[in-house]
């Protein structure tokens, strides 16, 4: 079985980004980032490597539990 590298997009609430930054950091992503969507709305591009046996829906659910979290996709998912 191989790895899977899947993206997501957070959306978080007004003001909340920080917050939801440091509890993000908390489940060790491989990578995060904070882009800029216009007009001052920012959202979080975080990426995670979890094994192929596990699915990505148990990472999605977590980021979802974080408060100030509003929304979650998947932006990309492929195997490593």
């Amino acid at each position: 079985m191989g790895d899977v590298a899947v993206l997501f997009r957070i959306y978080t609430v007004e003001g909340g980004i920080d917050k939801v930054k440091t509890e993000i950091v908390k489940l060790k992503p491989r990578g995060l980032q904070i882009e800029d969507v216009a007009f001052g709305i920012k959202t979080i591009k975080v990426l995670f490597i979890h094994s192929d046996s596990q699915g990505s829906s148990e990472i999605e659910d977590e980021l979802r539990k974080i408060p100030g979290v509003n929304e979650v996709e998947v932006l990309e998912e492929t195997l490593v």
